[in-house]
């Protein structure tokens, strides 16, 4: 039987019906300027909820470590984010979704992701088909997701644009974008990893490239 592959979730939680889902939790958030790490509490946003799902995680098999770092608003920083990454390596997580993206580069974001990288763990983050570069999904080495409309449920694109590395499927849990885009990718990373233990990146690269659905960017407006 092959060992339970855990996954690493930063988020807004995960809701209570899910905690059969879920090997680890943890809140980081800040006290004025100082970071506070908690027990996790419910989600509250509803975010996390939806990104749980979108990983179709199973127990034995794919269960997740979330990483709580929105709370009531949807608000957070990096230096919550990176603690959050480096709790995640530590609780031995092969693969880290990161829903989200910072508008600003911060060294302790980036070495948080560095040494994730350097640990073997596949970082997979939200990037936006159109505006500025967001992080962590701009970080070398982190694969950018984002949601491409052509994809149906179990599939993905090699986008290879400016943009974004891979586009998913947009929705779960009934909300939609980039973000939900990449929980769905990150499923399908989960999964190939549960069933080929011991697989390096560039065979993982190779799976997601060959295994594509669609290659290159949504050409929209124009003949097929």
């Amino acid at each position: 039987m092959k060992p339970e592959l855990l996954v690493g979730v930063v988020d807004s939680g995960h809701a209570p019906h899910q905690a059969a889902l879920v090997h680890a939790a943890r809140a980081f958030r800040l006290d004025g300027e100082t970071l506070r790490e908690e027990p996790a509490q419910a989600d509250r946003l509803g975010h996390g909820t939806a990104v749980v799902e979108a990983l179709a995680l199973q127990p034995g098999v794919v269960r997740g470590c979330v990483a709580q770092v929105f709370a009531e608003r949807w608000q957070t920083s990096p230096l919550q984010v990176a603690a959050a990454v480096h709790w995640l390596v530590e609780q031995g997580v092969a693969l880290i979704n990161l829903s989200l993206g910072l508008r600003h580069d911060r060294p302790l974001l980036r070495e948080a992701c560095e040494r994730a990288l350097a640990a073997g763990v596949v970082l997979c983050a939200a990037s936006p088909a159109q505006g500025e570069a967001v992080y962590p999904a701009s970080y070398p080495g982190v694969l950018r997701i984002s949601g491409d409309a052509r994809c149906a449920p179990g599939q993905w694109s090699w986008l290879g644009s400016a943009q974004a590395d891979f586009g998913a499927p947009v929705s779960a849990g009934g909300l939609a974008g980039a973000s939900l885009a990449c929980a769905n990718f990150s499923g399908q990373i989960a999964r190939y990893l549960h069933a080929h233990p011991g697989s390096d990146r560039a065979a993982l690269l190779d799976h997601l490239r060959g295994g594509a659905a669609f290659v290159g960017p949504e050409r929209r407006g124009r003949p097929a």
